[in-house]
């Protein structure tokens, strides 16, 4: 862990005295500093390599650089960052990238091309879920320093092992976590056994972001100061203070007496509240990310299609999305997110109790059976299972709620260890092959496969139609012929009622003080504090 310094504990002190139940009803937070509230119950890494959820992304935004962005959420078109231009070869089979030479780590350490192979290399090597996504474009541990390798200490060289559209790959380095640029010499020094420093990086960074990381205590707070060696434009706050804050009306409370400046996670009828406040402000924003009822295919009930179909009869979707989901989510039913052009509308699935009871007796479940549902012990999880036991109930499936942190539930549909599960996830950047892949794709439907960033291998749902029509879509480059081939892959999803069941499209509700300047919340929950100031 990084050293805290005297000057910073003084700060740091300040600071969360100003949290503290004593501060004074008209308390103003510091005016370099930015004071959120949030519930950090699912940040439990940081390591780029292994560290995939929405929490963890935010965090490191802020901490690391990638080679380029998407522009205003394009995934066709994308800006340089680390990278200043590059150029595709006429075949489409190399990509190559040219760096800037002017930018440091925060440890002073320059960053090079070497670094960027490094990276990737390293989360191959390691193996978590976010290795998938290379994975899926044919590179392995084994391959993958000869594909992607430095040049010289400002050219990167990326070549494609199979044949695939390279911009979905430049795609993906502008918007994976597991794409951002990890200082290799500083990453070794923390080497223990040969884990490329992975339970080092865990609590620490190694990045050349526009903050670096002061202190992390697991469910208590995070503090990010600003780096004054930035490449780019320097941050305008000095500090950002992150607080562990799970109740919604705390965190009402304490931006209404002006102790946070920042809140994500409160409540829709505490948000319904300070509607209209002169205050504070509120800024809704929607995430790619899914709401879905999951179910293992493991489980011999759930392998039969009819208790599938049953199951999605059994869901109140228009309920859930009146009466639980405003400021979490919008109705969706489509593996796909809203506002795609590939997109077809909703099916129209709703809850129908005595066609779900016919499919059970169908498939040999007259009296219907017992299961569990695992889900976070947090809004609007907890609420979305809580319905679902009791609608699964009138059809005569006697569901057990298991409630856990984000380690726990979705630790054990990574490891296919579930019968259903409520949950949230999948790509986070609105692009239809990267949403069938996440929902739909599963190239190896056996346990040692390790493909936990497919959510169909963690469901053990396997479609050989369904695999081969993604892998098709992925090398074409003909976009009428693109946008047919993704309408034929949801209207098949549909129809083999697929095990993973959207219910709804996450919108994250962000409410902040009216001198908070400058602050718009990214699609993919990666947002940079870069640009945000306090008018006062």
């Amino acid at each position: 862990m990084k050293t805290v310094f005297p000057t910073l504990r003084m700060s740091l002190l300040g600071a969360i005295l100003a949290l503290s139940p004593m501060a004074a009803v008209n308390a103003k937070t510091p005016a370099d500093q930015l004071i959120i509230g949030m519930s950090m119950v699912n940040l439990f890494s940081i390591d780029p390599a292994n560290a995939p959820g929405l929490d963890a992304s935010g965090v490191n935004a802020n901490l690391y650089d990638t080679l380029i962005k998407r522009d205003n959420g394009n995934p066709e078109k994308h800006l340089p960052q680390l990278a200043e231009r590059w150029d595709i070869s006429e075949d489409g089979k190399q990509i190559t990238f040219h760096l800037r030479s002017d930018v440091k780590f925060h440890s002073g350490n320059a960053l090079t091309a070497e670094d960027v192979a490094w990276s990737l290399y390293r989360v191959m090597k390691l193996n978590f879920g976010l290795a998938t996504t290379w994975k899926a474009y044919g590179y392995s541990v084994e391959n993958i320093q000869g594909l992607i390798r430095a040049t010289d200490a400002h050219t990167l060289v990326i070549d494609l092992p199979q044949p695939t559209d390279p911009l979905l790959v430049i795609d993906s380095l502008a918007i994976s976590p597991s794409a951002v640029i990890v200082d290799r010499q500083e990453a070794l020094k923390h080497e223990k056994n040969g884990d490329l420093g992975a339970a080092w990086l865990v609590t620490n960074e190694a990045g050349s972001g526009p903050f670096t990381l002061a202190k992390w205590t697991a469910n208590d707070s995070l503090v990010m100061n600003r780096f004054d060696g930035y490449w780019g434009d320097k941050a305008k706050m000095k500090r950002v203070l992150v607080r562990h804050m799970t109740e919604s009306q705390s965190l009402r409370l304490m931006l209404e007496r002006g102790d946070l400046d920042l809140a994500y996670g409160i409540a829709g009828p505490d948000i319904k509240a300070i509607e209209g406040s002169d205050k504070l402000q509120i800024q809704a924003l929607q995430r790619g990310t899914m709401y879905y009822v999951a179910m293992s295919m493991k489980q011999p009930e759930f392998a039969n299609k009819k208790v599938r179909e049953a199951v999605r009869n059994l869901i109140d979707y228009k309920g859930l999305d009146e009466q639980v989901m405003p400021h979490y989510g919008k109705l969706n039913q489509q593996p796909m997110q809203l506002g795609l052009e590939a997109r077809l509308p909703d099916p129209g699935y709703k809850m129908d109790v005595d066609k779900a009871k016919a499919l059970l007796t169908e498939a040999g479940y007259p009296n219907g059976f017992k299961t569990t549902i695992r889900t976070l012990s947090e809004s609007p999880f907890i609420e979305i299972a809580s319905r679902m036991q009791a609608t699964l109930k009138q059809g005569g499936i006697d569901a057990q709620i298991i409630q856990g942190t984000g380690n726990q539930v979705y630790g054990a549909m990574r490891a296919r260890n579930f019968e259903m599960i409520v949950a949230r996830g999948a790509e986070r950047y609105p692009h239809p092959y990267f949403s069938l892949r996440t929902f739909a794709y599963n190239p190896d439907n056996s346990d040692n496969a390790g493909l936990p960033n497919f959510q169909g291998w963690r469901a053990s749902f396997f479609s050989r139609q369904l695999n081969d029509l993604i892998d098709r879509v992925g090398v074409e480059r003909d976009a009428s012929k693109r946008l047919s081939m993704y309408h034929e892959a949801q209207k098949l999803y549909d129809e083999q009622a697929g095990p993973i069941m959207i219910v709804s499209q996450m919108t994250d509700t962000a409410v902040s003080s009216v001198d908070v300047k400058g602050f718009t919340g990214d699609d993919a929950e990666a947002t940079r504090y870069l640009g945000v100031y306090k008018q006062r």
